[in-house]
């Protein structure tokens, strides 16, 4: 199975060179990587190319100008930039452990979505991690983690879980199953069928309403919140403003109430819908 991760960022190159070195690492190879850039700076540009020149799987990167918050744009263009049928979505300050993408690939099936979540660091570990700590585990190992600072309840059984163990979470949590662009996957034509990400929406749940329309349209989501391991490193969120998250609960409660699978403001600006 060809899997296209799509990882977005905006200006943060520190936590976005230690997210590739993940990326180099995991055991499913069958990938390709898009880094989904909101208008950052040329250095990020120069770190995604100094990477890509001997990156072991495809690594490419798509930008548009800094024109304030447009991730769901830049978003939509990896999707239709993404050469294979399964998408795996992250961001640039989520470290992949070693499975991520294999988990992902394993657990995807037709008509899913696979909804995943992250362990949290404070800012002192996600300084203290470094290219030996993501090569060797240690940046997943719960004993060094705590060795460097407190590690919470739910991170320790994340992080703690084996296979057998994960699964059972999975099965028995009671957390809904939400698309998280964080760590979310799913196939790249039940994405088109609801035209993308909603492009009106800033920070503040946009992931949510995607795949809000997606059950909308018969897609179901799946809990891999215990099997799909990643770490967030910690930092600030300027671009969250209260207009913004208002703005975007009222279309996501009109998205259920009205059980819209299609949004006019997505990939296909052309249309009001698939057949119109």
């Amino acid at each position: 199975m060809k899997i296209t991760v799509i990882a977005s960022t905006y200006n943060a190159e520190e936590w976005l060179e230690k997210v590739l070195l993940g990326y180099r690492c995991q055991t499913w190879r069958d990938f390709e990587l898009i880094v989904a850039d909101d208008g950052s700076r040329e250095s990020t540009r120069a770190l995604v190319e100094r990477f890509a020149a001997d990156y072991p799987l495809p690594l490419r990167h798509v930008w548009h100008e800094d024109e304030g918050y447009r991730r769901q744009e830049i978003l939509n263009v990896a999707i239709l930039e993404a050469r294979h049928d399964y998408l795996l979505f992250t961001d640039g300050d989520c470290i992949p452990r070693r499975d991520f993408v294999q988990v992902h690939a394993e657990q995807a099936e037709p008509g899913r979505f696979l909804s995943g979540g992250y362990c949290k660091l404070s800012m002192k570990l996600s300084k203290a991690i470094g290219p030996d700590d993501i090569r060797d585990g240690r940046a997943f190992d719960r004993s060094w983690l705590r060795a460097q600072d407190r590690l919470g309840l739910s991170n320790t059984l994340k992080l703690g879980a084996g296979t057998v163990t994960a699964k059972l979470l999975d099965t028995i949590t009671t957390t809904r199953p939400t698309f998280n662009n964080c760590n979310s996957s799913a196939w790249k034509s039940d994405l088109l069928a609801i035209n993308g990400y909603d492009e009106r929406m800033k920070y503040g749940g946009p992931d949510r309403e995607l795949g809000e329309r997606l059950e909308n349209n018969g897609i179901r989501g799946k809990q891999v919140r215990h099997r799909a391991v990643c770490v967030h490193l910690d930092h600030a969120r300027g671009y969250k403003t209260r207009e913004s998250v208002e703005r975007n609960l009222a279309i996501r409660a009109q998205t259920r109430a009205q059980r819209i699978t299609w949004t006019r403001y997505g990939i296909d600006k052309s249309a009001g819908s698939p057949a119109g």
